[in-house]
């Protein structure tokens, strides 16, 4: 909570020198990030309460993979909300633009990886599973090139003759 009120105070003690139409972004991301923040939460209460009864009810087999599909991909989900709200929280500091295609390449990636979670590769065709499998190389791709573009512009802007981290975000 304290991340948010700094986060909050931010954005209020900027607001007098922002555009109309950065106000207007800082108020869209606000609303965005409380609804998320509300789906998120929603998510996270039925996956709690999910697992609480397969625990009660002694369903965690783990030979039943359909179960495992089921609860892990529900947490993708919310691992995916969490990393949409935290782009939004990056945009609410005033750090990043509004569309930042590092991030949205990582999301699309998350939601590929969620689908081959849940998917039964037994009854899905195997063109759909190269398709899915040719996405995550794309995106990889992109999202590397991406990566790697940000890091020589770090580089440049600072002066670095140091060589890159091998880790994003870094």
């Amino acid at each position: 909570m304290v991340a948010s009120s700094e986060i909050f105070g931010k954005t209020r003690r900027a607001w007098d020198v922002l555009t109309f139409y950065q106000r207007f972004e800082q108020i869209v991301c606000l609303i965005l990030t409380f609804l998320i923040a509300v789906i998120i939460a929603a998510a996270l209460w039925h996956l709690t309460v999910r697992i609480v009864l397969l625990v009660l009810l002694d369903a965690v087999d783990p030979a039943n993979q359909a179960v495992f599909q089921n609860v892990f991909g529900m947490i993708m989900t919310v691992l995916i909300a969490l990393e949409f709200k935290h782009s939004l929280l990056g945009i609410l500091e005033r750090r990043q633009s509004v569309i930042q295609l590092r991030t949205v390449v990582l999301i699309a990636l998350l939601a590929l990886v969620r689908k081959f979670i849940i998917i039964d590769a037994t009854k899905t065709e195997p063109a759909t599973l190269m398709g899915l499998a040719v996405a995550v190389l794309a995106l990889g791709g992109v999202y590397w090139i991406v990566r790697e573009q940000e890091r020589r512009e770090r580089g440049a802007d600072a002066g670095d003759s140091e060589p890159a981290s091998r880790f994003p975000g870094e």
